[in-house]
């Protein structure tokens, strides 16, 4: 699919409420994944496989650094076309214990002038057993998957807990690495799990039930300063990694903002590598970094990259700019490596952190 036929198709996908585009790109997703011709033949024109990009990581191979973030594919029904489209891996959920409807409709919104997205979801997805049965499927698929999890919105806080453990039990044998999602800002009460305490109960519950490489995923609405320490605290209680970040509720990033639900895409951009590069200033070779937030082409992703990103997610900019924008950014990625006189990515990841050494 050219950029030019996407940009065709996106007019009439944007004629549509952004919610219902989501559904009719669904079906399309669904049929992809359930036709052998179609899937191999967008994954020959889109996956780039190459010996620069590949890295092993949580005891899996990613064959590029690329992947989707969470909130696209909230039930796991997407995972088989996530890879026909080119993406080294993907991670799905937010998952819940128990379904959940998620927040009043509208709840998503277009910030088309700022290429941006505005959503208030509220984890609507259709429940953890409905995603297993999902997973079971693919059992032979191999594939990196992250498994995004998080609290139902009716469960008090002071029992969020009881949530986390019933998910880590539940995915304990599924999935390349588990995601803890306590920063989204659609549901009540959920970033005031933020704190010392909760994420040291979190990952002693976590790595008791699990093998699975447990991540903490952080907001970007915290001081530089702030989310360093959650996430060395985090570090310390066990994690394999941290995300950062997840939608910022800053709506002074545009004029045409909603005061309510998280702002993603090109408006999130600084905001996200901000938070970002403090936490690899401190962090980096002593966990795996995955940076996602306003990155739409392969200068940005090189850039977290090269602060110590050893993965990048995309969503809004895969909205605004189509499936191609996976191929583009992996060819660009090899070509930016090798400009820089890196043999590998490896050697890329980090790289601007030596003249802080």
């Amino acid at each position: 699919m050219s950029i030019c036929s996407y940009e065709n198709l996106k007019k009439i996908m944007f004629k549509f409420q952004p919610e219902t585009a989501h559904t009719i790109a669904g079906w399309g997703l669904r049929a992809i994944g359930s036709c052998p011709i179609t899937f191999n033949l967008l994954q020959k024109r889109n996956f780039i496989d190459s010996q620069v990009l590949r890295q092993d990581i949580f005891g899996a191979t990613f064959y590029n650094p690329v992947g989707l973030a969470a909130g696209f594919d909230k039930d796991g029904d997407y995972v088989k076309a996530t890879a026909a489209l080119g993406f080294g891996f993907t991670e799905i959920g937010t998952v819940t214990p128990l379904p959940q409807p998620g927040n009043p409709k509208p709840r998503l919104f277009r910030l088309v002038e700022d290429e941006s997205l505005q959503n208030a979801m509220g984890f609507n997805n259709k429940g953890s057993y409905h995603m297993i049965k999902k997973l079971k499927k693919l059992k032979f698929f191999c594939y990196p998957v992250g498994i995004n999890i998080g609290k139902n919105k009716v469960t008090p806080e002071i029992e969020a807990i009881d949530d986390y453990k019933r998910l880590f039990r539940a995915f304990k044998d599924f999935g390349t690495y588990i995601v803890v999602n306590i920063s989204s800002p659609n549901t009540p009460g959920l970033r005031n799990l933020q704190n010392e305490q909760f994420i040291n109960e979190l990952f002693k519950v976590g790595k008791s039930i699990t093998k699975k490489p447990i991540l903490l995923k952080l907001a970007p609405d915290m001081t530089a300063s702030e989310a360093v320490e959650l996430a060395k605290i985090a570090v310390k209680a066990g994690a394999s990694g941290i995300i950062a970040t997840n939608t910022t509720i800053d709506y002074s990033l545009s004029p045409r903002a909603k005061d309510f639900g998280g702002l993603s895409g090109a408006v999130l951009k600084d905001k996200s590598f901000e938070i970002f590069d403090a936490i690899a200033k401190e962090l980096f070779g002593k966990t795996v970094l995955i940076s996602v937030g306003g990155i739409s082409d392969a200068k940005e992703a090189y850039r977290r990259i090269k602060a110590g990103a050893s993965l990048v997610q995309i969503y809004t900019g895969f909205i605004y700019k189509g499936p191609d924008i996976v191929r583009n950014i992996n060819q660009e990625l090899i070509k930016l490596i090798r400009q820089d006189g890196f043999e590998n990515i490896y050697e890329a990841i980090g790289s601007a952190r030596w003249n802080f050494s």
